[in-house]
């Protein structure tokens, strides 16, 4: 692994403390893992302006880094992850500023499009583009007290940040149809059953031990295997099934030309732990 994205993994503490809406923190929870907290409770951690660019510009560090896995969620006292967009923000948009506010790459894209995994730990509510921002991450683990849902059509608007097309590929268009054409929310409960969620916790402990148990597992891997298997998942997603297959392939051959592959290999073999360099 280069030297510039170690040195990253060192500055993205330092660079949260620019932060107003939001804090990070590396390695307090499990070694190689990044807890990146949205924090702006008097809101609910509404997405606003800022609390985008603050997100993006953290995440853009955390991309540049040694960082193997991210956690994303709210702070506790928001009682939410993110309580949706900032409303007074929409309502003073006119056309032609919501289109230049939505160019990509938005948050959503900028977590998507993340090299390390993501967890959504979603401590509380994550609705409009609360929804969104989760559904933008790999692993969804939630409290049994979150609610989420696509409430944007009780405003007169629709999804815009990738509902209408991230929530129907995981949890099929009925489903995605029956929660923006509605507005309902949904207990987190009927989000796991839905597959809208994965895992879902009875309190703050339990949220901890998943979130952590899962980040830990994954930290453990060889960090470019991490980072080519989410690519293969994530691309293949939007591909049909035989240009997915072949793209797989693809990735599968690149991975033979790294120092990680042999490691992992001669590990197993020698019956011990791999040292992973990410290369």
């Amino acid at each position: 692994m280069s030297d510039d994205r170690v040195a990253g993994a060192e500055n993205i503490e330092e660079i949260a403390t620019t932060c107003d809406l939001l804090s990070a923190t590396v390695g307090d929870h499990v070694e190689g893992v990044t807890t990146v907290t949205l924090n702006r409770p008097d809101a609910r951690n509404a997405l606003n302006g800022q609390l985008r660019s603050e997100l993006k510009e953290l995440l853009a560090a955390v991309d540049d880094s040694d960082v193997r896995v991210v956690v994303l969620t709210g702070a506790d006292e928001a009682k939410a992850f993110v309580a949706g967009a900032d409303v007074e923000e929409l309502r003073e948009r006119s056309a032609i500023e919501q289109r230049e506010a939505s160019k990509r790459p938005r948050v959503y894209e900028t977590v998507d499009d993340l090299r390390q995994p993501v967890i959504a730990r979603i401590n509380g509510h994550a609705l409009g583009g609360g929804s969104e921002l989760a559904l933008a991450c790999d692993v969804r683990i939630a409290h049994e007290r979150a609610k989420i849902g696509q409430p944007e059509i009780n405003l007169g608007i629709i999804p815009g940040g990738g509902g209408t097309q991230r929530l129907p590929r995981l949890v099929g268009e009925g489903q995605a149809m029956r929660l923006i054409l509605s507005g309902e929310l949904i207990e987190a409960a009927e989000a796991r059953d839905i597959g809208l969620v994965d895992i879902v916790c009875d309190d703050e402990e339990e949220l901890d031990d998943e979130v952590y148990g899962l980040a830990e597992s994954m930290a453990a891997k060889s960090p470019i295997a991490l980072e080519i298997a989410k690519e293969a998942v994530k691309g293949g997603s939007r591909m049909d099934l035989e240009a997915g297959i072949e793209y797989e392939a693809e990735l599968f051959a690149t991975l033979f030309s790294t120092e990680d592959k042999d490691e992992g290999i001669d590990a197993f073999f020698e019956d011990r732990d791999p040292n992973w360099q990410g290369e």
